[in-house]
């Protein structure tokens, strides 16, 4: 059954967002774009608890990004059977940048950041968000609430994008691994209703 207000009208569908399971990459801040680092131990003990989070929720679609942090956190939770792999939900092509922390980036660019600045040789902040902004259309078309298994940077920027703003108001919305989010409404308004929650082994 479609959840409904109490006036009984259909609501639009939630996008469930997870960010992946603990990485040796992420553990220490290297920016992990199309480098395909595997969980951690404890990245897979996290997309259990993702899996646990999550249950119990109807989803009429189930996406993740291909690559295999994203991906094996979807298996991993229990979605194996029914994933989908979506290209648009890669992380940012960081070009030359690509494994390297903010700190080593910084002593060839002082004061850089990647939602100011971009990556050397990567691909454009406006890319990216055109990437997001697709997923969020095939989203809203769904008949049904949506899950997607994804990365950090690109899940910030798709966040920003789901209530229209500038993706570069991603910068502002912190996102740790193995953390659950919900994107939806307030009646016709986008919102975040949920954001940055943990999940945890145990």
């Amino acid at each position: 059954m479609d959840r409904a207000d109490p006036d009984g009208t259909r609501l639009r569908p939630r996008l469930w967002v997870v960010r992946h399971g603990e990485t040796e990459w992420a553990k220490l801040g290297r920016h992990t774009g199309s480098t395909d680092v595997p969980l951690t131990e404890l990245g897979r003990s996290q997309a259990v608890a993702a899996g646990r989070k999550v249950a119990g929720q109807r989803f009429a679609l189930v996406l993740s990004s291909p690559l295999a942090r994203a991906l094996e956190t979807a298996q991993i939770a229990g979605f194996g059977a029914r994933v989908e792999t979506v290209d648009d939900l890669r992380e940012w092509n960081y070009g030359q940048d690509e494994g390297r922390t903010t700190e080593e980036i910084r002593q060839d660019r002082p004061g850089w950041t990647i939602w100011r600045h971009g990556p050397l040789g990567g691909e454009r902040l406006e890319d990216v968000a055109a990437r997001a902004d697709r997923v969020i259309a095939r989203a809203r078309a769904t008949p049904g609430d949506v899950l997607c298994f994804a990365h950090g940077h690109v899940l910030r920027i798709l966040a920003a994008r789901w209530i229209d703003l500038d993706p570069v108001v991603g910068e502002r919305l912190a996102l740790s691994t193995a953390t659950v989010s919900v994107l939806g409404w307030e009646r016709e308004t986008a919102v975040i209703q949920r954001w940055n929650e943990a999940c945890v082994p145990g």
